[in-house]
């Protein structure tokens, strides 16, 4: 069984919630040797995050997937030495300490490279290396904040809202995942390392779309619009005759024409502003209602079968409990059961895209605290066992 296209690669996973963690889940899931490092007595705050069970938190079984874990005080300098020496047999290193922090501790990028030259470097803050704001506290919230991604998400009369996870942390570490791939495919021709400077601002700065040019070329600013959308119409959520809800879109001409015959006015198509989304989004009163009046008399079930039978775009929404029993999402395994050593057979996201000659897998969930330790120190670097053990009784290893 394959275990993916980056089998044989190491990485060092020197980071908390949730980006850094997020990006070496994905390259572990595709065969990377993860190397996970937590702080030998709090360990790391992924473990707190989330619901648990029986004691054995649900997040960190899946964020942790395919990681070896080792606990190693990095701000004691037996602990600084101990990276460096992992460091030197690695490929790529992920941290998100605050700007300096690492240099504080003599394992900066200028001494990480001195042992190994073609080690990818991949700095997770919240707005950067450099510039202003660059010693700030980062997390997700603020990036949710200051991207643009709040002040157009709520209704039109309501406050900026917030998404209940962790919508910037995710997009960042997904796109972390694709840098360190372009760095390493620099590497491959030129031999040498870098260092990725990526924010969590920058990422989904850019997946909340063209606000920025829009404002340089027009002076126009777009404020909520709750579930509708400024390009297209008609474009919202609706209420089914059983109680659920469904979203419907309409971003191409042949799709809103397909669904407004479907609801029962064809008439309004040959109107000059239909011809257009941004035409339609002017009369998304009139749209919405004429959607919402003929969803509203039918199940959920009805509207969805009606508008697969006509071509036109809509889905459920859906909690977690609708998606595990999804048939879609069973026959494609985008949810998959994996092998737990606590917990038993145990649903978590399946690995994210699917590859026809090297797929990634699953080997193992997330572990208990320290579980590679003297695997990794011993076995691997030869140290010394009565060494080791003085280090786990100064707290410096674990």
């Amino acid at each position: 069984m394959s275990n993916g296209p980056l089998t044989g690669l190491r990485v060092l996973d020197v980071s908390t919630i949730l980006a850094g963690p997020l990006c070496c889940q994905i390259l572990g899931d595709f065969g990377a040797e993860v190397i996970k490092i937590e702080h030998p007595t709090m360990g790391d705050s992924m473990r707190g995050h989330g619901k648990s069970k029986d004691g054995h938190p649900l997040w960190w079984k899946e964020i942790s997937r395919n990681k070896r874990l080792i606990g190693l005080s990095l701000s004691a300098p037996e602990g600084a030495a101990l990276l460096l020496r992992l460091a030197a047999r690695a490929d790529v290193l992920v941290e998100n300490f605050r700007p300096g922090t690492l240099e504080r501790w003599s394992i900066g990028p200028e001494q990480l490279h001195q042992v190994n030259p073609g080690l990818v470097i991949a700095r997770i803050t919240g707005f950067g290396q450099a510039g202003p704001y660059a010693s700030r506290a980062g997390f997700g919230t603020l990036a949710e904040a200051m991207s643009g991604f709040a002040h157009l998400t709520g209704t039109a009369d309501g406050p900026p809202t917030l998404p209940a996870f962790g919508l910037a942390d995710s997009i960042c570490g997904i796109a972390t995942s694709s840098a360190v791939m372009m760095a390493l495919w620099h590497r491959e021709r030129s031999g040498r390392g870098q260092v990725i400077d990526m924010s969590l601002l920058e990422p989904i700065m850019t997946a909340v779309g063209p606000g920025p040019t829009v404002y340089d070329q027009l002076g126009v600013v777009e404020h909520r619009q709750g579930n509708r959308s400024t390009n297209n119409a008609p474009r919202n959520t609706y209420r089914t005759k059983d109680g659920s809800w469904v979203a419907v879109s309409t971003s191409a001409q042949a799709i809103a024409e397909r669904v407004l015959r479907l609801v029962g006015h064809p008439e309004v198509i040959d109107e000059p502003w239909f011809r257009t989304g941004v035409g339609r989004v002017a009369h998304a009163d009139e749209l919405d209602a004429y959607v919402g009046a003929w969803i509203g008399q039918r199940t959920r079930d009805e509207v969805t079968q009606a508008f697969a039978e006509v071509g036109a775009a809509v889905a459920p929404i859906y909690s977690a409990k609708d998606i595990v029993e999804d048939p879609h999402v069973q026959a494609t395994e985008m949810i998959t059961v994996a092998d737990d050593p606590d917990l038993g057979p145990m649903r978590m996201h399946n690995v994210m895209w699917r590859m026809s000659e090297t797929p990634g897998r699953i080997r193992f969930t997330g572990r208990d605290p320290g579980a590679d330790t003297d695997a990794l120190l011993v076995d691997e670097l030869g140290c010394d066992p009565t060494e080791i053990a003085d280090l786990k009784a100064r707290d410096i290893v674990a």
